[in-house]
């Protein structure tokens, strides 16, 4: 996938996985970006996090933005803050920026181990080398934890502008902000304050529908970048931004980790979009819908009860479920086949659809279902 206008991008292997696997990235604006950020909710954050806002309150653009993933970087005090800086020192020394709060930093992987600053210092002079306008392939793959694939999706308006979307995240997905990593790139022209207030409500209706296991993470950033090259319509680029996140948002949940099954949740009758969207993440976040999901239970009860927990309005009687497309619950149990509707759920995406019956509001949401490989994996994280 091409890069928009205005942009290079890169990624290479700095030592800091152990597994010797590409590990620093970095995105790098020809001219000063406009820019938006959401970032997580969590009590416990990065030092990354912390600066980031911190620049995000001044409403300066910014140049470029370095991210590792091997080490959070997050609950190392005051050293883990001091190193935050220095990666971001290190970087706009190596491109040649005056200065350093054009640099913005993102940081992943497992939580309270020292950042090793040898290894990123000799990392960033060899990932500015390998800086191309092309792609960002290398950058994909390098932002990646326990992802099994690298998540890129592209959009483009009817004007001609562009828009270029790359995630990582598999698992601690259960965002109350934006979630994981996103770095959306688009070279259309856009008002930096118009960009931040339609980034609010693209991830309230995308990233922060997405969940794999419940647990928010402390380094969750999402970011959207503007070269301000390519005329846009504002209803357009919004569009297209809204295109490539929810892209983006189905790609992590597909890949959730252990996860063998997409699970998308849709939901209307909802009395407010708030609730629509409550009850959509609360039955794509419930354990026992994920476990059902797995095992082919066409299990319409614990879709009842996960929206019953909610706490959004909804008239029972007139509330409906489908699975699959197959109305299952319509104020009562509806006769349907469990062995057809159970066979209909083997497949790489199953759909729950619900009528709340309470007003006009629609909403989705995305999650996976639950193995034992998620247990697995989660065990054998750090041993």
């Amino acid at each position: 996938m091409n890069l928009p206008l205005g942009f290079r991008t890169a990624g290479v292997a700095a030592g800091i996985k152990r597994s010797g696997r590409p590990d620093l990235g970095l995105i790098v604006g020809d001219e000063p970006l406009a820019w938006a950020l959401v970032a997580t909710e969590n009590l416990v954050k990065a030092p990354c996090v912390t600066r980031n806002r911190a620049r995000h309150a001044a409403l300066h653009p910014v140049r470029a933005l370095l991210v590792n993933a091997g080490n959070a970087n997050c609950a190392n005090g005051d050293t883990g803050v001091w190193d935050n800086e220095t990666m971001a020192a290190v970087g706009a020394g190596a491109l040649g920026l005056e200065r350093v709060q054009d640099v913005l930093t993102a940081s992943t992987g497992v939580i309270g181990k020292p950042m090793p600053m040898d290894r990123l210092r000799a990392g960033v002079p060899l990932a500015v080398a390998a800086l191309q306008g092309e792609d960002a392939d290398d950058l994909a793959g390098a932002i990646l934890t326990t992802d099994l694939v690298t998540k890129q999706v592209e959009a483009t308006s009817p004007g001609g502008a562009r828009v270029l979307g790359i995630a990582k995240g598999s698992g601690m997905i259960h965002p109350n902000m934006a979630t994981m990593f996103a770095f959306v790139l688009t070279d259309a022209i856009v008002d930096q304050r118009q960009l931040r207030r339609a980034w609010r409500e693209i991830t309230d209706a995308t990233f922060n529908q997405v969940t794999v296991d419940g647990d928010t993470s402390t380094n969750d950033m999402a970011f959207v970048f503007s070269s301000n090259l390519v005329p846009c319509a504002p209803d357009d680029l919004i569009a297209a931004l809204t295109q490539v996140c929810e892209g983006l948002a189905r790609a992590i949940a597909a890949d959730g980790e252990g996860a063998t099954t997409l699970l998308t949740v849709a939901v209307r009758g909802g009395r407010t979009p708030a609730e629509a969207r409550k009850a959509a993440k609360a039955i794509a976040s419930s354990s026992l819908v994920k476990a059902a999901v797995h095992g082919r239970d066409p299990n319409w009860g614990r879709i009842l009860s996960a929206i019953g927990q909610s706490g959004v309005v909804a008239d029972i009687d007139n509330l409906t479920v489908r699975l699959q497309g197959l109305t299952v619950f319509h104020g009562a149990s509806q006769p349907f086949d469990e062995a057809y509707v159970s066979k209909a759920m083997h497949a790489p995406e199953v759909v729950i659809e619900v009528d709340l019956a309470a007003g006009e509001a629609s909403a989705r949401a995305w999650g996976c279902d639950l193995t034992a490989d998620y247990v697995r994996i989660n065990a054998e994280y750090r041993t």
